[in-house]
């Protein structure tokens, strides 16, 4: 037992010698066994070259033409779309996109082109437009690429004067204590080396007042100071600087300039005056915390922005130590005695700040998003900073959310790092001031979207009555956005079913998204797709060309924007009911029969998505701060696919002396004494020793020449782990544990408890104290309700 060579010198695979399959032997439901490998189905594979080539994934690929069909289908008709995703070999056009003149639809490879009369006709409208006079010689040998077949993605640079760099503007707490703001401080110095040297930059502090530094000052260092109990407008704003105002500004100075300057003419200042920010010197009683008007702040920033760069590129960044205890927006009291918030005190209306506060961050978000202005909250504190209050702030208008415990942790240093990188280009990975318009087919509407988006308002008779998400509009605002930033769009069926379509005919949807490149370049990027409508009768084609894992990402999102209105228990109810209904409608069964039900292969992991999702901390926030699930509602919402898939169902890998790396079940089951895990929750990434692993270890046989295998095997999950959080944002926590051990509850909240407590399943030694049902009880109860008459 000591030994970690001992245990193999007879056979290297006995441990290996029963089935690992056996748990499911005598389960009926075992086709729906938690397979790491399971293969795509043909809807979803299609769906995933799709968003290769577009950044689109629709969650069925062919519909039916009938609304009344559509809706017994009860699979979300919906796409997910990345705006800024990189694709391979995008035709990047120096010119204007066409449009048509009725419907506003671009021009796109399924248009009908005449090319005697130089004319074409849009699929959406059947509108004859003309060509330019620049398309003159185009023919059926040469097009332009936005009528190549395979181009179904163009983006556009539009022949127009730069906006010029983005502008940054620092919002600085510096209530919080000494250590903290010296490593913040430290981290910002850190964030202001690798900005673009081109970036406008600007620093804002506040802890009891509100200080706009004049960076632009010579002779000394200057400051204008606002009240922090005040909500300032952004004319207040601009009386109070003194713009336009003889004397305040040099011949032919901006007054911008005075305020926000490109970093390489500023540099040295805006250092040393970061270098020499001290805490804020109001007094702080023992039994109370500190003043901080965090809202008044915000509101001087964004008024400083409109006045100095009226709908430029343009973001926030603001940095939070603590709670609002002062002014608008004020979310705790500054008695410590008065506990901050909890979600049992928001349920029972016993949070006095709650409502007020949300009231007026709600408004803020309005103000900020109709100025084109993104603002990111990077909050550090062992006890809540009340960010839940300011979601709708960072959800509307792109803008990041960081949620961690110090500002002098990797996590916060490394996110912030993360945040600013650069292309090959040296721009900034991200596009600002944006917009996304969505077309359809006639027979098609628009329900809503989830996102990291606002409202256009922009009516049209796409627009459905029926509201989802963010909706009646067929447009919305994405004030920032980034590569792996996306948007779920959710639509219906509006064609009666007394009114059938010709065979053959196609469904068209366009998404024309306008935005600002980082270099002040104009950009439009026209993705335009056509599928296939097919017979109501005909389920078959429709169940293989579902897409179960966007399918999963959307309902998530559905149920994450129900769970803010609606109380958790009922949201659970209605993502149980919705998958009855559709394991119902699909799978193969004889009634009243459960032993019988099985489902298609494109329908295969979809239970055990929604089996993940009810237990992931989105929906239930049991044990979870509100500003804890803010964050992690917020980052589902902007999160690609593949992320937010890692979110609702963590993935698992085993590392042992006789395999290699290799997938396991996310089950009880996978853990093991002589096991290394490495659990992967996209918020934390977790390695967890087994038993007699951790004990070998802590002997140092690593340490000593003849077990280098061992040490080899200590080190595999170590890099594989560094691989994982070398791209991602926000870093996640990276968690080393061993088996018993008090951390090893990250793993154990996550996998699915076959074995508990008050039941074993499989004669497992390793148990979780839960009163979660099994996935196995969770499919058995599925396959009994989907099955009755």
């Amino acid at each position: 037992a000591q030994d970690p060579n001992a245990q193999y010198a007879q056979d290297p695979n006995a441990q290996y010698a029963q089935d690992p399959n056996a748990q499911y032997a005598q389960d009926p439901n075992a086709q729906y066994a938690q397979d790491p490998n399971a293969q795509y189905g043909e809807g979803q594979a299609a769906e995933a070259d799709s968003e290769a080539t577009d950044g689109i994934r629709f969650t069925v690929r062919t519909w039916p033409w009938s609304r009344l069909e559509a809706t017994r289908c009860v699979v979300p008709f919906a796409c997910t779309y990345s705006p800024m995703q990189a694709i391979e070999g995008l035709p990047s056009l120096p010119y204007e996109p066409v449009y048509c003149k009725v419907c506003s639809a671009a021009l796109n490879p399924w248009v009908k082109v005449d090319f005697q009369s130089r004319m074409w006709i849009c699929p959406f409208c059947t509108t004859r437009n003309v060509f330019p006079h620049h398309y003159s010689d185009i023919n059926e040998q040469n097009l332009p690429a936005e009528l190549i077949p395979q181009y179904t993605t163009v983006e556009y640079a539009l022949p127009r004067a730069s906006v010029g760099p983005p502008a940054v503007l620092f919002v600085i707490d510096t209530a919080c204590n000494e250590d903290q703001l010296k490593a913040l401080k430290d981290s910002i110095l850190m964030a202001l080396n690798v900005l673009p040297q081109d970036a406008h930059v600007g620093i804002i502090t506040f802890g009891k007042h509100v200080h706009v530094h004049e960076i632009g000052a010579q002779d000394c260092s200057r400051a204008f100071v606002f009240r922090g109990t005040k909500d300032v407008s952004a004319q207040q704003v601009q009386d109070s600087l003194g713009f336009g105002v003889r004397g305040r500004t040099g011949a032919g100075e901006s007054p911008a300039s005075r305020f926000l300057q490109p970093l390489r003419d500023c540099d040295y200042t805006v250092s040393t005056l970061i270098d020499e920010l001290e805490h804020d010197p109001w007094p702080v009683k023992p039994s109370q915390r500190a003043s901080r008007c965090t809202g008044a702040a915000l509101s001087v920033a964004a008024g400083l922005l409109k006045c100095t760069y009226p709908n430029h590129p343009a973001r926030i960044v603001t940095f939070l130590g603590g709670p609002c205890t002062l002014g608008p927006g004020q979310n705790a009291s500054l008695e410590r005695k008065e506990h901050i918030r909890t979600y049992a005190d928001v349920n029972k209306d016993n949070a006095p700040f709650f409502a007020s506060s949300s009231k007026f961050f709600q408004a803020f978000s309005q103000r900020v998003v109709a100025d084109g202005i993104s603002v990111d909250v990077l909050a550090a504190s062992v006890d809540q900073c009340c960010v839940a209050e300011m979601k709708p702030v960072c959800q509307r208008t792109g803008g990041f959310m960081l949620v961690t415990d110090t500002f002098a942790g990797a996590i916060f240093k490394d996110s912030l790092k993360k945040a600013f990188e650069q292309d090959e280009n040296g721009h900034l990975k991200m596009g600002f001031c944006g917009s996304l318009q969505v077309q359809t087919s006639r027979e098609v509407k628009i329900c809503g979207a989830f996102g990291c988006i606002a409202s256009a308002n922009k009516k049209g008779a796409a627009v459905s009555e029926a509201e989802i998400g963010v909706s009646g509009t067929c447009a919305w605002k994405l004030n920032s956005m980034t590569p792996d930033s996306t948007v779920s769009i959710v639509f219906e069926v509006a064609n009666q079913h007394n009114q059938p379509i010709p065979q053959g005919q196609m469904r068209y949807t366009q998404l024309v998204t306008n935005y600002t490149h980082s270099s002040g370049a104009a950009r439009v990027r026209v993705t335009t797709v056509a599928q296939p409508w097919c017979s109501p009768e005909n389920q078959l084609e429709i169940a293989t060309g579902f897409d179960q894992e966007a399918a999963a990402v959307v309902m998530s999102r559905w149920a994450v924007a129900k769970a803010e209105a609606e109380d958790a228990s009922d949201v659970l109810r209605w993502l149980d009911r919705q998958l009855i209904r559709l394991c119902t409608k699909f799978g193969d069964y004889r009634k009243d029969d459960a032993m019988s039900f099985r489902l298609p292969e494109a329908f295969s992991l979809y239970p055990q998505f929604m089996y993940n999702l009810r237990r992931a901390p989105f929906v239930q926030v049991f044990n979870s701060s509100p500003d804890e699930a803010a964050f992690h509602r917020l980052t589902l919402f902007r999160e690609n696919i593949n992320n937010s898939l890692l979110m609702i169902q963590p993935s698992l890998l085993s590392y042992s002396l006789t395999e290699p790396p290799q997938p396991v079940l996310l089950d009880i089951q996978s853990l093991g004494p002589d096991r290394i895990l490495l659990l992967d929750t996209y918020f934390h990434v977790l390695i967890h020793h087994g038993e007699t692993i951790a004990q070998w270890r802590n002997a140092g046989y690593q340490e000593q020449a003849e077990y280098e295998n061992f040490k080899l095997l200590l080190q595999a999950p170590q890099d594989d782990a560094q691989t994982l959080m070398q791209n991602r944002f926000p870093v996640p926590r990276f968690v080393v544990c061993d088996q018993h051990g008090s951390q090893a509850r990250f793993l154990l909240a996550r996998v699915n408890p076959s074995a508990t407590q008050s039941s074993s399943y499989g004669g497992s030694k390793e148990i979780v104290q839960t009163d979660d049902v099994s996935f196995q009880t969770f499919m058995e109860h599925l396959q009994k309700l989907a099955v009755q008459s």
